[in-house]
Formats: structure tokens, sequence, C-alpha cells
């Protein structure tokens, strides 16, 4: 069972919160915390993130899979899903596997516009994740890597996400292998969130993951059912601009 972090009030109505690649539930913390603490936010670790089991296969069909099976655990038939990068990508192929189970999508900067040759290129490279010598030059990496606007958060992200290994050097909780082979996944087709389904695109203005193309197969597929909104930011939209995604989510499960 993926490792579960859940934010809000018990009896609150429950949301899912999906991370993106190399991430990790916590990262919604602030977002359920400050901007939607009515809400029950439910962020699991995807399988090979986290606390999360790390076997393998790293497909989107063993990701939807698992967020079933977290469902049927925590006896949810229905509920809205929030993601990030991947994550978005993840709860669409969630929707059109079990359309019953999902009533609204919040799709934060899907990666759905990245050239072929960019994940190639990613997938070529040395599947390692950074090996640190301490927690200090951890947070440092990290902080050169995020925007000024979010280095608040950083100690928080070493404290939820460094782990020890046996060799006494820090890493980030997630395994290389099941991110070379995600990338091999985000080579398919994106497919659109089935029709009929409310959906609210948020792209962020900085990143460029969105494709033009995507946003109008969207569009054709959706009709007045999709809702797109830009801010201006990078990739890490709702750890960017948490007041403005928080609003923009509220307003839309209204």
């Amino acid at each position: 069972m993926l490792r579960l972090h859940s934010f809000g009030p018990p009896d609150g109505r429950p949301v899912l919160a999906l991370h993106g690649l190399a991430g990790h539930g916590r990262r919604f913390r602030q977002l359920a915390t400050e901007q939607l603490p009515h809400l029950r936010v439910h962020a699991p670790d995807l399988r090979a993130h986290g606390g999360s089991p790390t076997d393998p296969p790293w497909t989107l069909a063993r990701h939807v899979a698992d967020i079933v099976a977290l469902l049927d655990g925590l006896g949810v038939d229905r509920l809205a899903v929030i993601g990030h990068s991947l994550g978005a990508t993840v709860a669409v192929h969630l929707a059109r596997r079990v359309p019953h189970r999902v009533s609204r999508l919040v799709l934060l900067a899907p990666e759905t516009g990245v050239p072929d040759e960019a994940i190639r290129a990613k997938i070529e490279y040395p599947t390692q994740t950074p090996v640190f010598d301490d927690p200090r030059a951890a947070a440092g990496a990290r902080a050169a890597h995020w925007p000024r606007t979010v280095a608040h958060l950083v100690p928080a992200e070493v404290e939820d996400h460094l782990e020890r290994g046996r060799d006494g050097r820090w890493r980030w909780r997630y395994l290389p292998e099941a991110v070379a082979a995600t990338r091999y996944e985000l080579l398919q087709p994106a497919p659109t969130p089935p029709p009929g389904t409310p959906t609210l695109l948020v792209v962020a203005a900085r990143d460029g993951a969105v494709s033009p193309e995507y946003v109008a197969v969207g569009q054709d597929a959706l009709g007045p059912r999709l809702s797109m909104v830009e801010l201006d930011c990078g990739h890490e939209i709702h750890l960017e601009r948490p007041a403005w995604t928080g609003a923009l989510i509220r307003d839309f499960l209204a």
C-alpha cells in the first residue's frame, strides 16, 4: 500500500493530490493546510517515491492501480483529483480507467508538451539521485534548483524527503530506476480527460510543459468542461503560487 499523507478535518470533503516525478505527497502540505483547510486532502507518495513500495513495474498503469487500491482502502467511491506534473498525467489516466470515481480534475503543469528528444536525453543521462555529504549540502542544492519564492520551504523538503544511506551519505527518497522508467512512459501520446469530466488546467507561463497542441485537443474533447488558467510562475505551481492555486481550486470545487 502507498504511504499516505492526509491533511484537513477527517470529516472534510475528500480530495486526492498526486505529486510530480521525484517528489512526494508532503509537498501538498502548504496548499492543503493554508489554502484548502476545509478539505480532507489525501496525498500519497507514488510508487518508488518517498515511503511507498519500490518494487516494479514502474508504469502509469501500475500507478493507476495503486491509486484505485488506495481509494478502496480509504472507502472513497468518488472524489476530485489534483495532480501536479507526473501526478497530473496519472490523474488523467485514472479518470480514463475509472471515470465513475473521478468527479473533477485539477491539472497543474501536466507534462504533456515536453519534446520526445528532451525526454530521451534525460533517460540516457546516467540515472542517479544526487548524493550529498550532509543535509546542509542537500538544502543548498535544492535552494539553487527552486526559485527564491519557495526558499522558505527548503528546510521542510530536507526533513521530508532526504534520507541517509548505508554509506553515510544523503539522497532524496526516490528510486532512480523508477524515474527513468516513468520517463519512457511519458513518451506515450498524452491522453485527454474523458468527455464530460470538469477539468481545470493550470499552465505555468515560465515552464512550457503544456503544449498548445494538447490544449487544443483538450478543448475539442471537453468543450466548455475545460477551463484553462495561466499563472506567471515556473513548474512548481502550487509551491510558487499557493494563494492563487488555492483560490482557483476552491472556486473550481465549489
